[in-house]
């Protein structure tokens, strides 16, 4: 599955639009991440427990989104977006989302 955030790919044309797809997921903050981010606060530094999270988040919600594009039959995915909102006071979704689409090698 190429993924892209560009609206066209060299060297391929998109001989079918099938729609927009998406993945997300929500995660919450743990009491024991935030007294260690609260410490690295203190001194200084990347929160790593943080950054952690975020990255496995955005993975996730990137794998959902190319599920959902598989199942329509898409073989590639363009203009990929990355959304975050916040649900709740310590709780936020992640979105990946996108244009499904069928793609096909320049002749």
């Amino acid at each position: 599955m190429i993924v892209s955030t560009q609206d066209q790919l060299a060297g391929y044309q998109v001989v079918e639009t099938l729609g927009l797809v998406q993945g997300s997921t929500i995660r919450a903050r743990h009491i024991g991440t935030d007294i260690l981010a609260g410490l690295r606060n203190i001194v200084g530094g990347e929160v790593h427990e943080y950054t952690k999270m975020l990255a496995e988040s955005r993975e996730q919600s990137l794998d959902r989104m190319i599920a959902n594009a598989e199942e329509a039959g898409a073989n590639a995915v363009l203009c990929m977006r990355f959304a975050t909102s916040t649900v709740m006071s310590g709780m936020a979704e992640f979105l990946a989302y996108g244009t499904a689409v069928k793609i096909e090698p320049v002749s």
